[in-house]
């Protein structure tokens, strides 16, 4: 199984399992990530960090900290 951060651009995938517990994972969940949603990698910062992503429609960017609590494939 890989992470979300494990990623490139372009890529897309779908959301199997959030980890983490309490204010994280429920400001994950706030931001639309949940499990079954797609999401597309659109950009990736020149040092790695954050992740601009693609999620229902909209653009979310996320840091690679948090990015990595997300199981995908």
């Amino acid at each position: 199984m890989k992470k979300l951060n494990e990623l490139s651009v372009g890529d897309s995938c779908t959301v199997v399992k959030l980890n983490g517990s309490g204010a994280v994972k429920r400001r994950i969940m706030d931001m639309g990530i949940t499990k079954g949603v797609t999401i597309k990698v659109r950009k990736v910062a020149p040092l790695g960090d954050p992740m601009e992503l693609t999620v229902r429609g909209y653009e979310l960017s996320i840091r690679k900290a948090d990015a990595s609590l997300i199981d995908v494939e």
